[in-house]
């Protein structure tokens, strides 16, 4: 029975982050997914997030936790600790780290996104675009030379799959060109990855 609410968009890569997480520890029969639109005045999302963005968590006590970070490490503390977030300080600097570039590489995308989502063509600024997909690329580029684990699922390897996920979903970008072990990595993540197909994006 679920007991755990997860405001999201079926869309958001920050959203898909603790719906996978969810599959990889066990716990997706305990959360419910209810879609949040953060440009609605009167959705609730704004009473449980002052901030209104997702993803927010309800918890069952109705108090609340985000942003994605926080909710992962609520989860893995749920799983019983250590599980996506080890407990040994250099792997856990290590997965938090890997996890960082992953959400630095949607923070770039998004504000890509919102660019050209919020502003009409002639008025984008292609120096700001410029300076996002440099972000996105230099952060590609050492995900290539240093590809994530093949064998563990951490809030590393789920940061950086989703990134890639929403690459592919929402900008196009043809980051596969030239990481050939980057691309490589993401097929096999997808097919060891319990919830990876559940939560693509729609």
């Amino acid at each position: 029975m679920a007991d755990l609410i997860v405001r999201t968009s079926l869309t958001s890569p920050f959203g898909r982050k603790p719906r996978l997480a969810a599959f990889v520890l066990g716990l997706a029969e305990r959360v419910e997914v209810q879609v949040a639109d953060f440009f609605d005045e009167t959705d609730s999302l704004r009473t449980q997030n002052p901030l209104g963005k997702i993803p927010t968590l309800v918890l069952a006590d109705g108090s609340t936790l985000y942003d994605s970070r926080v909710i992962l490490e609520y989860f893995d503390h749920l799983a019983g600790g250590g599980r996506i977030i080890p407990s040994e300080p250099a792997a856990r600097f290590a997965a938090l780290k890997l996890q960082a570039l992953g959400d630095g590489i949607l923070d770039a995308g998004v504000l890509r996104r919102l660019e050209t989502m919020f502003r009409d063509e002639a008025m984008w600024s292609q120096r700001w675009l410029s300076y996002q997909s440099g972000k996105m690329n230099r952060a590609l580029d050492a995900l290539e030379a240093a590809p994530p684990s093949d064998t563990e699922i951490l809030v590393g390897e789920i940061a950086v799959a989703c990134s890639l996920g929403f690459i592919d979903f929402r900008l196009g970008d043809d980051w596969r060109a030239g990481r050939p072990r980057l691309a490589g990595w993401l097929d096999r993540f997808a097919a060891r990855c319990p919830g990876f197909a559940e939560t693509m994006p729609r």
